[in-house]
C-alpha cells in the first residue's frame, strides 16, 4: 500500500508554477507592445517569441523527462492528447472569429483568403516558404507551428538520448546543428536575412537552450538560486536586458539576431525562469499580479492581438489605435480563458486524474512484483 501511494504522488500532476505565469505575462506584454507601435519597442516582438520558445523548451523536456524516469518511456498518446487540449480549442476560436468577421464585414478585404487561411492555420505550416499562407493577419501564427513541429521531434530525439544515457551531451549535439542550419540558412538568403524570420531552423535553439536548462537543472540552480545578493541581481540584470532589447530598432534583417541575441534572450530567459519558478500563489509580489493574470491568458492574448491590431487600423497605429489594440486584446484573451480554455481544462484534469489513479496501481502492482 506504501509503494502504491508514493507511485500515486510520482503521478499526479505537478503542481503550478505562478511565477512562471509572471515570465508569460512580461512576454505577451513585449508582443502586443510591439504590435501597437514597432517604432519604438521594433525588438520587443523577438524578445516575447524567444521568451516563450525559452519557457516551452524548459517545461515540455521536464514533462517528457518525468515520463521517461517513471515509466523509462514517453507516454505519446497521453502528451499529444494533452498538447492537443491545450493549443487547439482556443486556436479554433480565433479562426472562428477571424473567418466571421472577415466573412461579414471584410474588414482587411481577407474574405477570399478565408478557406486558404484556415487550412494554413490548422495544419502548423505557416513557417513553411514557398507557398500562400493566405491572410497577412494570421502570418503570426507561425509561432505555433514552430512549436508544433518542436513538439513533434522532441520527444522521440528526447527519448534516444536517454535511452543512450547522453540527454545532455545529444541536446548540445542538436544546439550545434541547428545553429550551423540556421547560419547556413543566413548564408543562402544574405542580404536579405529576414526570409529566415519564420524558418524553424532559426529558432529551434531558443527551445533547445530551454531543454537544456531543464537537464541540469540541479547543477545550475546551484549557481542561479542561491541566497543572497544573487537571488536579487541575476533575474533582475536580466529581465533589464531584455526591457533593453525591446527598445532595439527593427532586429529581424540583423545576422546577429539569429546567431547571438536570440540565444542571449534565451539564457536571460532562463535566469528568469530560475527564480520564478520558486514563486507560488502566495508569494507572487503585489507588483507582479497584473502580470500574472496577463500571462494566465497569454496564449489567448497572442493568438487574437495580431488581427486585432489590424482590424484596429492601418500600420502605424497612432496612440489612441495601439491603446485600443492592447485593451481589445485584454477583453478577447480573458473571453476565450472563460469560455474555451478554462473548462477544457478542468475536463483534462478529471480525465488526469482517473488516469493517474489506474496507472498508478499499474506501476505499484509492477513494483511489487519486480
Amino acid at each position: 500500500m506504501q509503494n502504491q501511494s508514493v507511485t500515486r504522488l510520482r503521478l499526479s500532476s505537478p503542481e503550478r508554477l505562478y511565477g512562471l505565469d509572471v515570465i508569460r505575462g512580461i512576454a505577451i506584454l513585449f508582443v502586443l507592445l510591439r504590435h501597437a507601435w514597432p517604432e519604438i519597442f521594433g525588438g520587443a516582438g523577438v524578445v516575447g517569441v524567444v521568451m516563450f520558445f525559452a519557457l516551452s523548451g524548459y517545461l515540455i523536456t521536464g514533462l517528457l523527462a518525468r515520463d521517461i524516469e517513471i515509466f523509462g518511456k514517453v507516454r505519446f498518446r497521453r502528451f499529444y492528447v494533452h498538447r492537443f487540449l491545450r493549443l487547439i480549442p482556443p486556436l479554433v476560436a480565433l479562426l472562428a472569429g477571424f473567418a466571421l468577421i472577415e466573412g461579414f464585414w471584410n474588414l482587411l478585404g481577407d474574405r477570399d483568403e478565408i478557406a486558404r487561411s484556415v487550412l494554413v492555420a490548422m495544419t502548423y505550416t505557416m513557417n513553411i516558404p514557398g507557398f500562400d499562407h493566405g491572410s497577412a493577419a494570421l502570418e503570426h501564427l507561425w509561432t505555433l507551428a514552430t512549436e508544433e513541429q518542436f513538439y513533434l521531434i522532441w520527444p522521440l530525439a528526447l527519448l534516444l538520448a536517454f535511452r543512450m544515457k547522453r540527454p545532455t551531451l545529444l541536446t548540445v549535439l542538436c544546439f550545434v546543428l541547428l545553429t550551423v542550419l540556421c547560419a547556413a540558412s543566413i548564408v543562402m538568403v544574405y542580404p536579405q536575412v529576414t526570409k529566415i524570420y519564420s524558418l524553424p531552423t532559426s529558432w529551434f535553439t531558443a527551445m533547445l537552450i530551454g531543454a537544456l536548462a531543464c537537464l541540469e537543472k540541479h547543477r545550475l540552480s546551484r549557481v542561479l538560486c542561491r541566497e543572497g545578493w544573487q537571488r536579487i541581481a541575476l533575474p533582475g540584470l536580466a529581465l533589464t536586458s531584455l526591457t533593453a532589447i525591446c527598445l532595439f530598432p527593427e532586429v529581424k534583417d540583423w545576422v546577429a539576431t539569429y546567431l547571438i541575441l536570440g540565444p542571449f534572450i534565451a539564457v536571460a530567459t532562463v535566469v528568469a525562469i530560475f527564480e520564478f519558478a520558486r514563486w507560488r500563489s502566495s508569494r507572487v509580489p503585489a507588483l507582479m499580479k497584473p502580470l500574472w493574470g496577463l500571462g494566465l491568458v497569454s496564449y489567448a492574448a497572442y493568438l487574437w492581438n495580431y488581427p486585432i491590431a489590424a482590424w484596429v487600423g492601418e500600420r502605424p497605429l497612432d496612440a489612441f489605435q495601439g491603446s485600443a489594440s492592447i485593451v481589445l486584446t485584454v477583453v478577447a484573451a480573458i473571453v476565450s480563458w472563460f469560455a474555451v480554455e478554462r473548462p477544457i481544462a478542468k475536463l483534462r484534469k478529471r480525465v488526469d486524474a482517473k488516469r493517474s489513479q489506474v496507472t498508478s496501481e499499474e506501476v505499484a502492482a509492477q513494483t511489487v512484483a519486480s
